[in-house]
């Protein structure tokens, strides 16, 4: 039930039955529309929104004109809340003091005084310490507004009126970019640089129809204000011109600087649009700190006006390319810069457009602004030339008007009948000067008369020559782009263009010294890293705590990953060089790994990622796998044996590369040998049967050259093996149920190590 106001005395004589949700719907729209429009995405015509016109014509209605000196930014801000935008006083002056900031402007709008906030992240100064005025950019992008080229709305109270839009031709929309999230669109335009831009406008007024990709032979790319390098390819640029959407990769600008004998530091100068400093020093600093670059020793920041990063490599044999490489990777050395040219067109309507669109829609307004000023301008010669005409009638018969004026009581009605004047003229020639009645005057009038004739033949000529509204169009962009070109301080393109291969994704492995260890992990699952590769049955191996024992010992090297496999088919990872030293008993692996308590370790190997591994479940389920495809570096690590309810897994084994057969024994005692090619190659699953079972499961399995024959270690400390030669009587397909082994084979039912 919806209430509405009215005259009617019987209150329920004002409600509505509605549906709630067409209630709240209808007014969900008229909220999202007036995000849309009114606060969140830039207009095309002068690329603001309407905090920051707001902004910019309370300065110029205070005469803060580049020229004058600064006024406090709490006088503007009052007067923009009081005024034109009923909204926050902080939310007004963040946006005047984005405008005034060189790094986050391209070409600032506001001339700041004070602290204005700085790249390092820091915010200004409350605005009762701050001063601002206009720039000179500011003041192009409001020419023209007392020339009748734009329309005038009235405020939120109706007290005072502000422009609807910004007339100027600087092209603000592409030169300083915009960004604003709505209700369900965004926007975000990087600045550009606008002798580009005014290039590509000028082409775009010869050739109306030129394709897309000619306007990129102005239009390099964004411009940003902190520099920077786009390396992205062409045809990705070209691409996100051309559809209004897409992104740059902007990465660092950086140099090497020798420091003698052999060693160098890489210096930081610029670095990509819209990172702060501060916390991008502190992301380095805890890659340092968390030694997830170990080819990377210290990181200072000796900026001041301008910037400067030095990044200390661990040793003058560093790479330098490999070490900023893994910086672009990890930090934001290397950001990705989004384009949405997503504005508000004449319309008001948003929609995302291509360069050439919003170029040719700019045009379009500009050429709509000379008309207007052209008709004026008209308009003000037309009311001067009617001015001059009651002068000149006045000169021609000075004597009789003197007469009229000393003899007649109301001289004005009696000089409009006898000389035809209307009553502006009328009113005009009363109000003039003693003085102007010399005979130099006339001829003055004269010769101001004509120069108005001419103007106005002009005038009426560019308003209905479109040719020549262009041909003026071009006229006056040269002009501007003399003030903002190449050449110019503020002009100077701060932002290179040059391809580069996408940041390599440099393997960590790559960046550890390689020193070798040994793993050791014990029976209740304490892991160690001794230094070197000592003896797995000697002393240093055979330290425990009380109750513990040895489970696993392996040789291994610190650039290698320590797989460890449980018993219910997970297997994880760990860099060897990030295991706890080899003094005391280690750390506890559950703490490093997501391991359940109650879940048995299988086996602890290194990891080789072309070898292969025999996987089988007690069930009597298996099948093969590439180690490459098991390893996982998380906590988790990676479900690779997907085991039955009461079963788990028992048997991995790695598969040598000459080995052609399988060997599994039952808990029966029953042997089944068949070729390795049976069994699927699978990165994850339960596998197939690799035996036949009535009762009990898998006892052991294990792969072997065919033509060697089955080895297995005899019985005692004499460490002889026997050897049954020829397997024929054991072969079989696989799945099979076999039969009793060789004579000898060990009653555990085990093919050993």
């Amino acid at each position: 039930m919806i209430a509405r106001t009215g005259s009617s005395s019987d209150p329920f004589d004002l409600i509505v039955d509605s549906p709630f949700d067409t209630a709240l719907s209808d007014r969900y729209l008229v909220y999202a529309m007036s995000t849309i429009t009114a606060r969140s995405l830039p207009d095309l015509r002068d690329g603001l929104k309407p905090v920051h016109r707001r902004l910019l014509w309370a300065m110029r209605l205070l005469k803060l004109d580049p020229a004058s000196g600064y006024k406090k930014c709490a006088r503007v801000v009052g007067d923009v809340i009081g005024k034109y935008h009923p909204h926050g006083d902080q939310s007004v002056y963040d946006a005047m003091v984005r405008l005034a900031q060189t790094f986050s402007l391209r070409y600032p709008l506001v001339d700041g005084q004070g602290n204005f906030g700085n790249i390092d992240g820091d915010n200004a100064a409350a605005y009762r310490y701050t001063e601002a005025r206009l720039t000179a950019v500011a003041v192009d992008l409001m020419a023209g507004l007392d020339d009748g080229t734009v329309d005038y709305r009235a405020t939120y109270n109706g007290e005072d009126e502000e422009p609807e839009v910004m007339p100027g031709l600087f092209p603000n929309l592409l030169a300083n970019g915009a960004s604003g999230i709505a209700v369900g669109m965004a926007t975000n335009i990087p600045p550009h640089n606008v002798a580009e831009i005014l290039d590509a406008a000028t082409l775009l007024i010869d050739q109306p129809d030129v394709e897309d990709a000619a306007l990129l032979r102005f239009v390099q790319g964004p411009d940003l204000p902190t520099g920077g390098l786009i390396v992205d390819r062409p045809a990705a640029i070209a691409d996100a011109y051309a559809t209004g959407r897409g992104s740059f990769r902007v990465r660092s600008r950086w140099t090497i600087e020798d420091q003698g004998r052999g060693t160098w530091v890489a210096i930081v100068t610029e670095i990509p649009y819209g990172v702060q400093k501060g916390k991008l020093i502190e992301a380095i600093a805890t890659i340092i700190n968390d030694k997830k670059l170990p080819i990377l020793a210290d990181v200072r920041d000796e900026s001041d006006e301008l910037i400067r990063i030095v990044i200390e490599p661990r040793s003058r044999s560093v790479d330098p390319d490999v070490l900023m490489e893994s910086l672009f990777r990890l930090t934001e050395l290397e950001v990705k810069v989004s384009l949405n040219l997503n504005v508000l067109g004449a319309d008001r309507t948003p929609r995302v457009m291509s360069l050439k669109a919003v170029l040719n829609a700019w045009l379009l307004h500009q050429f709509e602004v000379m008309v207007r000023r052209a008709q004026h301008r008209i308009g003000k010669i037309d009311d001067r030339i009617e001015l001059l005409d009651g002068y000149l009638i006045a000169y021609l018969n000075l004597d009789r008007v003197i007469e009229i004026i000393r003899t007649e009581d109301e001289p004005k009605p009696v000089m409009i009948d006898e000389f035809s004047l209307n009553d502006r003229q009328a009113e005009a020639i009363l109000n003039m000067r003693l003085r102007s009645l010399r005979r130099l005057e006339e001829m003055e009038i004269k010769t101001e008369r004509g120069k108005l004739d001419k103007e106005r033949t002009d005038l009426a000529a560019l308003v209905e020559s479109p040719a020549k509204q262009r041909t003026k169009l071009k006229r006056d962009l040269g002009k501007l782009r003399e003030r903002y070109g190449p050449e110019t301080v503020l002009g100077r393109r701060r932002t290179t263009v040059a391809e580069a291969a996408p940041a390599k994704d440099v393997p960590l492995d790559a960046m550890i010294e390689r020193e070798p260890v040994t793993v050791i992990l014990s029976q209740k699952g304490w892991i160690r890293a001794l230094r070197g590769h000592v003896d797995l049955a000697g002393a240093d191996t055979s330290r425990f705590k009380e109750g513990d024992g040895p489970a696993f010992a392996i040789h291994a090297q610190t650039t290698d990953k320590i797989l460890i496999a449980a018993a219910d088919g997970r297997i994880y990872t760990l860099g060897a060089d990030k295991l706890p030293g080899g003094r005391g008993f280690g750390e506890p692996v559950r703490l490093m790994i997501d391991l359940p308590g109650e879940t048995a370790i299988v086996r602890m190997f290194t990891a080789r990622r072309d070898a292969r591994l025999l996987l089988v479940a007690s069930d009597g389920r298996g099948f093969v796998a590439q180690v490459g495809e098991l390893i996982a570096e998380t906590r988790k690590g990676r479900q690779v044996v997907n085991v039955k309810a009461g079963a788990k897994l028992t048997i991995v084994r790695t598969i040598a590369l000459a080995d052609d057969f399988v060997a599994a024994i039952g808990d029966n005692r029953k042997l089944v040998v068949f070729p390795l090619s049976e069994l699927p190659e699978m990165s994850r699953g339960q596998g197939v049967s690799l035996q036949r079972y009535r009762d009990g499961g898998l006892a052991d399995a294990i792969t072997l050259v065919f033509a060697d024959g089955l080895s297995w270690p005899m019985g005692g400390d004499s460490g002889r093996t026997r050897t049954e030669g020829d397997l024929s009587p054991w072969r079989a397909a696989r799945g099979a149920a076999g039969r009793m082994p060789p004579t000898g084979f060990p009653r555990d039912n085990k093919f050993g190590a």
